[in-house]
């Protein structure tokens, strides 16, 4: 569940509130008690981790291809390439 950000027109109080996508925004300040609760902009503090992500999605510069990189022969091994007639 996101976790939405709500400021008080009335008395400037700011909160946070786990809430599901579906449900009604809050309206009611648990500060003041006014209905003056409005929905912030605000960008999410999160990082997707874990198994199912590419492994460049957080990358940058030169690590971004390690699985690349690492399926390329180097070509320093010796007879590793030889080709069969």
């Amino acid at each position: 569940m996101p976790i939405y950000e709500y400021q008080c027109k009335a008395c400037g109080h700011q909160m946070e509130a786990l809430q599901r996508m579906s449900d009604a925004p809050l309206t009611d300040c648990p500060a003041c008690n006014q209905a003056e609760l409005s929905k912030k902009i605000s960008a999410a503090g999160f990082r997707l981790k874990g198994g199912g992500w590419y492994e460049t999605d957080f990358k940058t510069g030169s690590k971004k291809n390690l699985a690349g990189d690492a399926a390329k022969p180097s070509g320093k091994s010796g007879g590793s390439e030889a080709k069969a007639s």
